[in-house]
């Protein structure tokens, strides 16, 4: 009997031992166990308040720093708000001979303070809303080509015109907007320049106006000269025009709204 009373005590230790010995392997694979676990990352935007700088019409990506060869103190800040003009170039048509025939007399291109070069002439719109509601650019000439001192003080029947508009802009998978390439301006009316449809329009577009030309011109001594010329941006002054020996002068304002239907 003793000798089965050791049996069985050899039996229930070895019983134990095994079922510590798998319980420890056990613990051991769940601690060894992988898994899967949830974060979040998260980011919010919200309307940018704070304008646009101007940027270059041929490279968006690069910021530029206009000249306004009307004012030597330079170009009007941009609008305020997240729907804003950011800049839009003065029109400069040089200086001419006055004539008796039909002429018509290009832009000189847009220079630029830090940069040695000259480009098309252009505006710029920055949509920073987030909303994609849409917008629409329109120009103003406010009043015929005038200068109250001289005798004939009105460029009677003197018209600009702007064509070949391209819009260009840094962004990448936006809509873009429409652009006019017929603009003929008369003053005292609102001519479309850009139309951004609901969904377009999104961040920085430019409206560049045509391309850059060698263009010849006679200078004050009679000599030819080539000049930079935007020939996309013209102005048509008539023969039977009578001009005096003076600066004429003329402004325009451009508008800029989110478009009607969006309201």
């Amino acid at each position: 009997m003793k000798i089965k009373k050791f049996g069985k005590f050899l039996a229930i230790a070895t019983l134990l031992t095994t079922t510590a010995a798998v319980t420890v392997v056990n613990v051991q694979a769940a601690e060894q166990d992988g898994g899967e676990y949830s974060s979040n990352g998260v980011v919010k935007f919200v309307p940018n308040t704070n304008g646009t700088d101007p940027v270059d019409p041929e490279d968006p990506t690069d910021p530029a720093e206009p000249t306004d060869p009307t004012n030597p103190d330079g170009p009007n800040e941009g609008t305020a708000g997240p729907l804003s003009i950011d800049f839009a170039s003065s029109l400069d048509f040089g200086v001419n001979k006055i004539s008796s025939n039909d002429e018509t007399y290009y832009a000189n291109p847009q220079t630029y303070s830090d940069k040695d070069k000259v480009t098309a002439n252009y505006v710029q719109v920055s949509d920073n809303r987030g909303s994609s509601a849409g917008w629409s650019l329109k120009v103003k000439q406010e009043k015929q080509f005038e200068n109250a001192e001289a005798k004939y003080n009105e460029l009677k029947g003197a018209s600009i015109s702007i064509g070949d508009s391209k819009a260009v802009s840094n962004s990448e998978g936006v809509d873009a907007p429409t652009v006019n390439n017929n603009i003929v301006l008369e003053p005292g009316t609102a001519v479309d320049v850009m139309d951004a449809a609901k969904g377009a329009g999104d961040g920085t577009w430019i409206s560049r106006f045509g391309n850059v030309e060698k263009v010849a011109v006679e200078q004050e001594d009679g000599s030819i000269k080539d000049l930079d010329k935007n020939t996309s941006v013209k102005l048509d002054v008539p023969g039977s025009t009578p001009k005096s020996a003076v600066e004429y002068r003329s402004s325009l304002t451009w508008i800029l709204a989110e478009v009607a239907a969006n309201k």
